[in-house]
């Protein structure tokens, strides 16, 4: 079996129901040191832990709400929607008009706040607290157990800056009531901590293979990802450190000049479209055990399983059809300004039962058709018989490590080299139907920087669209999708550009707001960060 044990989710249920509300009066550790960290088996229950925690919980879908993580990377944008939760829920309209409330919408921004950080400081920080003097491990298992929590502590504190900006680093456990009260420090000084414990996860000695690879546990294909991403975010706003696009290149080029990593490969001719059932993007959507997957979010169909993402494959309507979910929406639902970002009729991942398809045959062998939504989720099994989604969910992947080293090649040298189109190439070749790597590689280094880049960007979303990256590189870059009057995609200024929701974007709208629950607790987090 490809999962984590029983025995150690069935720890993680417990702790997770014994953790009170983070920033709660009382907010000491569930457990203390000398009445847990006694074995080796409680040094790597305090890690695993981690697998299922924080931002990684907000993955989690279900229906309507369709999933949290959406919330702070896809409505922001306006660019998704999601047409059955929205009236359900209206926090999703809040975001996509951009006229979310700290108060009114408190609870929501509270979740999307409190789970990673409780994650850092109950879960991470005590960990590597601890790791060094639990007792029964070997320095191998020391090592590697602290290089995850460390990986864990930075993942999560990548996605608070990236949501909220200038963020508060607290890198110790609570022992006393006074520890909450924390000054935010500057976006610069939080990269900076997350590229410390990087470091910490690249020392640790971790496996140089895939995570599936590795019994799906961090490997350092995983933290290389994550470095390689970090990197080009501080690279870009607001931090705006240009050095730092060496950097992230010379991680993404280790993952990419490593065998043991590999792009996924189509299983036949693709101009075939009886050979297309065996694309890479279908490989991609049916198969957990890639060389390209560098991070993922594991799930089983009993003990953990992927939740509802296989309903949002199909339209509101199909209800009413024979599958075995009772609800169906269109949860992650591209606005046409995504769509116009593939070519129609050249790119693979835009044909039927690709990324997307607009009929499906239900399980009493009724077809039927509707407006062209996600495939990218559908699982048969899940849909038509079990009812219980066991795909993992791909975070990183190696596709994505190609193009973040098209982009820094490009940034860093302010032109065009053979090495980033050839990187580039190798992503646009695979989805192509009609060019093949060599003509596009030709036609990349014809263009000027500047639309290389906005090339790479719009790649990006082409091929990651349905792994919720969109906010993140709209924020670091500033640039805002959009269509022109003949229809052509195209990037705009972000601050300024008008959503399809009518909403106007500003500089107050490139994070969210603080809870209010967390400003009544922390007076000290209104003060200004620390530089």
């Amino acid at each position: 079996m490809k999962k984590l044990p029983a025995l150690t989710i069935a720890f993680c249920i417990a702790f997770l129901a014994s953790c009170e509300e983070f920033l709660k009066e009382t907010p000491r550790s569930d457990i203390a040191q000398d009445e847990f960290f006694a074995s080796p088996d409680d040094g790597f229950a305090a890690v695993n832990i981690l697998y299922r925690k924080g931002c990684l919980a907000l993955m989690s879908s279900s229906s309507y709400i369709g999933s949290q993580y959406m919330y702070t990377t896809g409505f922001r944008t306006g660019l998704i929607d999601n047409p059955g939760g929205r009236g359900n829920n209206p926090v999703i309209a809040n975001i996509q008009t951009l006229s979310i409330n700290p108060v009114t919408d408190n609870n929501y921004i509270q979740s999307l706040w409190s789970g990673p950080y409780e994650t850092i400081v109950r879960n991470a920080n005590f960990a590597l607290e601890n790791l060094p003097d639990c007792p029964g491990l070997t320095d191998d298992q020391r090592r590697q157990l602290i290089g995850e929590a460390a990986f864990f502590r930075a993942l999560n504190y990548f996605y608070l800056v990236q949501t909220w900006g200038a963020v508060p680093i607290v890198l110790k456990s609570y022992s006393a009531i006074e520890d909450i009260y924390t000054r935010r420090s500057s976006e610069k000084l939080v990269y900076e901590q997350i590229i410390k414990d990087i470091d910490i996860a690249l020392a640790a000695g971790l496996p140089d293979k895939p995570m599936p690879h590795n019994g799906f546990r961090i490997s350092r294909g995983s933290v290389l990802a994550l470095a390689a991403d970090v990197c080009l975010n501080m690279a870009g706003f607001p931090v705006s450190d240009k050095s730092k696009y060496k950097d992230a290149l010379r991680y993404a080029e280790e993952l990419i000049n490593n065998p043991s990593y590999a792009l996924i490969r189509h299983g036949g001719d693709m101009k075939n479209p009886d050979s297309r059932s065996n694309s890479a993007y279908n490989i991609l959507r049916t198969s957990d055990v890639e060389k390209e997957y560098l991070f993922v979010r594991e799930y089983d169909a009993v003990i953990a399983n992927g939740g509802e993402k296989p309903a949002w494959c199909l339209p509101f309507e199909a209800s009413s059809w024979g599958f075995k979910y009772p609800v169906y929406i269109n949860a992650w639902n591209p606005h046409p300004i995504l769509h116009a970002a593939y070519d129609p009729v050249n790119d693979l991942r835009y044909q039927e039962k690709q990324y997307f398809h607009s009929a499906c045959t239900d399980a009493n062998g009724v077809e039927h058709r509707f407006e062209k939504i996600a495939y990218f989720w559908w699982e048969e099994e899940a849909l038509k018989v079990t009812q219980r989604s066991e795909k993992d969910l791909t975070i990183y992947r190696l596709a994505e490590i190609y193009l973040i080293a098209a982009e820094a090649i490009v940034e860093d040298q302010g032109s065009i080299t053979a090495q980033a189109a050839g990187y580039l190439a190798a992503i646009k070749a695979r989805a192509s139907l009609n060019k093949d790597f060599d003509t596009i590689k030709k036609e990349l280094m014809n263009m000027t920087p500047e639309q290389f880049i906005n090339e790479t960007l719009a790649e990006k979303i082409r091929e990651t669209l349905f792994e919720f990256k969109l906010w993140n590189d709209i924020a670091r870059t500033r640039k805002y999708p959009a269509i022109d009057a003949e229809g052509n995609f195209r990037f705009v200024p972000l601050i300024g550009a008008m959503n399809p929701w009518g909403a106007t974007f500003t500089e107050d709208n490139l994070y969210f707001p603080l809870p209010d629950q967390v400003k009544q607790r922390n007076p000290l987090i209104t003060e200004p960060p620390l530089q």
